[in-house]
């Protein structure tokens, strides 16, 4: 702990905040927030990002961490303001993402005037943070800002939210700049291990990997454990971030829909969880289960998301006598010729595939055109796959931009249904500000296509022209080529494959945010 010359509580915590490596703060402030604004330009070594609405904001916070593993900062405006951005922290939250999530409070003798803008913040975070504090002090505003970081640091991530009252951030702090600590992930019991082991060799298992369980070396690990033991590799519907693409060794991904992933799982004694959760449905229906093994499927948990994933797959992989990997489980990259005519799912998979640059960073919100997609692009070039983790639709551009964010020198495809887009489509005026090297896809089907499907499976008879009217997005069409446009960001509408194969070559190969409008309808 160092002390500096004589500082006001929002000055010390971003002094704090640069000590400790979060230098890239999201922010949507307000009045409250200004003495923070203002600290911004007294300390070198931070990055401020401007969003236009806080689920920008949080969503790109969520965006940077999974590709960085660093957690940034965010700044918003009271209770409404959080309020505003609480659909991306909970994405966040269910992601394992770290995220020091500051926000602005009246001053602690005005909150007891009641005025338009006094909430309960505390009441607001709790359910979307993992940690929630009110530095009540100037002094103790550093202090509490680097306990934030600490906790947002730990595995795998979390949602640490700070709200700042006015008078601390202006009050004088005492200028003692804090350092943050670091927990390690806990290592997996050693009797686990041989339990896992002995479950191999006497078992039909699948082995389903989450979290850190599949990138890197876990993969690695993963395929040699499957080489080995001729267990099969699954990972979750849906991944923080998973490595992909030729060269990587590739996992089966348990269906969305129940009775595909119902049956996708029956043939299994055991189910072993590395950084995975039981599998479960994403809803309830009527007479269809919850968890989505059988009952005669046994659930064996090797490592938790917190715990040593890593360290647990190689105890396994040794005690198994691991150490070769089936060249069958890595895909080998493979180009066809781009497909023409009408636009298809499978199509726009396949086109997408063939001109994936290498390193590509893809941001799955595609909702229903991208149940495709899995397959086809599995041969592309290496790359990583975000997908929603907490189901609150508008996180795919917000995560695009701090993804890019996190890594400028890469392209980011942000893949983006129509519907969900419009939640969170300000992100494309801080795509353009930043001048960000991503890629925006929209699928545009004019509806919410995932819920007619939705409604067609609990009703027999054809959709009503009320429910018809609540589930489409027509009269008015949504122009998304005007609407990208008039917030600084290229666009260009395509009709056919043929379009959209000359359209996306170009895109990918230039600098800069760009806009493709895919008539799906």
């Amino acid at each position: 702990m160092t002390q500096n010359k004589f500082v006001n509580g929002a000055e010390n915590l971003v002094k704090t905040l640069i000590h400790n490596e979060v230098t890239v703060c999201f922010a949507n402030p307000g009045t409250s927030e200004m003495h923070f604004v203002a600290a911004l330009d007294k300390a070198s070594g931070m990055r401020s990002v401007l969003g236009l609405f806080e689920g920008v904001v949080t969503g790109a916070a969520d965006g940077y961490y999974r590709i960085s593993g660093k957690p940034a900062a965010t700044l918003l405006h009271l209770g409404p303001g959080l309020g505003n951005g609480l659909a991306n922290l909970h994405n966040a939250k269910k992601a394992g993402s770290g995220v020091v999530n500051i926000v602005g409070e009246h001053a602690t003798y005005h909150i007891e005037c009641n005025a338009p803008l006094t909430s309960n913040i505390q009441m607001l975070a709790t359910p979307m943070s993992d940690w929630v504090k009110t530095s009540l002090h100037p002094s103790e505003v550093a202090k509490d800002g680097a306990e934030a970081i600490s906790v947002a640091r730990t595995a795998p991530g979390k949602v640490a939210t700070l709200i700042l009252p006015a008078d601390t951030a202006w009050g004088d702090s005492g200028g003692f700049i804090h350092q943050s600590t670091f927990s390690s992930r806990t290592h997996v019991q050693s009797s686990l291990i041989s339990k896992a082991a002995e479950i191999l060799k006497r078992h039909k298992v699948a082995i389903l990997l989450g979290g850190v369980g599949v990138r890197g070396r876990c993969l690695e690990l993963a395929g040699q454990i499957a080489s080995k033991s001729g267990c099969t590799l699954l990972s979750e519907y849906n991944n923080a971030l998973m490595n992909r693409g030729a060269g990587v060794v590739r996992t089966q991904r348990i269906p969305y829909a129940v009775n595909d992933a119902v049956e996708f799982l029956r043939p299994y004694d055991f189910i072993i969880l590395v950084g995975s959760k039981i599998p479960v449905a994403f809803f309830a229906y009527p007479e269809k289960p919850s968890y989505l093994a059988s009952e005669r499927t046994e659930i064996f948990q090797l490592a938790s998301t917190e715990e040593d994933i890593e360290a647990s797959l190689n105890d396994l992989a040794e005690t198994i006598g691991a150490g070769s990997i089936n060249q069958q489980l890595i895909p080998i990259y493979k180009k066809e010729v781009d497909p023409t005519g009408a636009i298809t799912n499978l199509g726009i998979a396949q086109i997408i595939s063939n001109n994936m640059p290498e390193g590509a960073i893809v941001v799955d919100e595609s909702i229903s055109t991208g149940r495709a997609f899995e397959l086809p692009t599995s041969t592309a070039l290496r790359h990583d796959w975000l997908n929603i983790m907490g189901g609150s639709i508008g996180f795919g551009l917000p995560t695009a931009i701090g993804a890019s964010i996190a890594a400028p020198n890469r392209v980011v495809l942000a893949l983006e249904g129509d519907g969900s887009a419009m939640y969170t489509f300000q992100s494309l005026w801080t795509m353009a500000r930043e001048n960000l090297n991503i890629k925006v896809l929209i699928f545009a089907n004019q509806s919410y296509k995932i819920l007619k499907g939705e409604l067609k499976g609990i009703e027999a008879s054809s959709i009503g022209v009320q429910a018809e009217k609540m589930l489409s997005l027509n009269q008015p069409s949504i122009d998304w080529v005007s609407l990208s446009k008039g917030l600084g960001v290229d666009s260009v509408k395509v009709n056919d494959l043929s379009e959209f194969s000359k359209i996306f070559q170009f895109a990918v190969s230039s600098r800069g945010p760009f806009l493709i409008q895919i008539d799906c309808s």
